[in-house]
């Protein structure tokens, strides 16, 4: 059974490297004894989007319904055949993790499958679940045996996976627009995408990143320095992103290069242990 979990981990650790080579990086700046758990979540999160935004081809509701009933099935009896399953469920039990921030998480990825645009309300609900019970399921591995620091990380762990989320958004509008015809910005004619729609976007990303930014100040130094990286990577990319012409957000998708990486790496490594974030 200690190799057949250690294989499962490899899956999810290896998929975390081979779709997200900046989260990557920061899980690896992690504490190693918090690591498991973050590869396990971003595995299983990684899986069910791409149920919901890859096999179109496919029958995409029934095998989401399957995936569903093999992740509360594999939580139940602490086991799956499904290596990535398997990896998340021992990480749920292990850690703690609350189940009703993975119904919320299910929801949202089902919300994926029906919806191409979304009211405020439907929008509050989908970025909590897709994004920020995301955050708080890391912070529970993080602070899984100090309840009292969780709760007080909770809102600024909310406001760092809404602002990857709506960055994410934005990054992505050409194929989710395009491609998928979906709209997760209430009253935006992406054929008429203006200035200061984009304005008024980016305003309430900021937001979420100052507040987010006050809780990373605030994690123990096991795991700030990976946290704060993925932080800088997201600012890097939004920064680039508020400097494009909203014509060009459905032209391309942004990116930050590797070199560029490498240097917020180091300069992140040098504020993390000088302690002048």
């Amino acid at each position: 059974m200690e190799l057949y979990r250690k294989n499962n981990l490899d899956c999810s650790r290896i998929t975390t490297k081979n779709y997200s080579t900046s989260f990557s990086l920061g899980v690896r700046m992690l504490n190693p004894k918090y690591r498991t758990g973050i590869y396990s979540i971003y595995g299983f999160v990684r899986y069910a989007d791409e149920i919901v935004d890859t096999f179109i081809e496919q029958d995409q509701r029934t095998i989401f319904d399957e995936f569903t009933r093999e992740t509360w099935k594999a939580i139940d009896r602490g086991f799956s055949i499904n290596p990535i399953i398997d990896s998340f469920q021992e990480a749920v039990r292990h850690f703690g993790i609350d189940h009703h921030l993975i119904k919320a998480f299910l929801k949202s990825m089902e919300m994926d499958l029906y919806e191409n645009a979304y009211d405020p309300n439907q929008l509050e609900t989908y970025i909590y679940g897709s994004a920020e019970v995301v955050g708080l399921m890391c912070l529970r591995v993080f602070y899984f045996d100090e309840p009292e620091k969780y709760d007080q990380l909770i809102e600024p762990a909310r406001k760092l996976g809404a602002a990857f989320q709506k960055v994410n958004f934005l990054r992505d509008a050409q194929d989710d627009f395009e491609n998928k015809g979906r709209i997760y910005f209430q009253d935006i004619d992406f054929n008429n995408f203006d200035l200061e729609t984009k304005k008024q976007i980016e305003q309430e990303i900021e937001q979420d990143f100052r507040e987010a930014y006050q809780g990373i100040k605030a994690l123990k130094k096991e795991v700030r320095f990976g946290v704060y990286l993925a932080y800088i990577y997201y600012l890097r990319l939004f920064r680039k992103i508020r400097r494009a012409l909203p014509v060009d957000i459905l032209k391309q998708r942004y990116r930050v290069s590797n070199p560029k990486k490498m240097y917020l790496l180091a300069n992140a490594y040098l504020k993390n242990a000088f302690n002048i974030l």
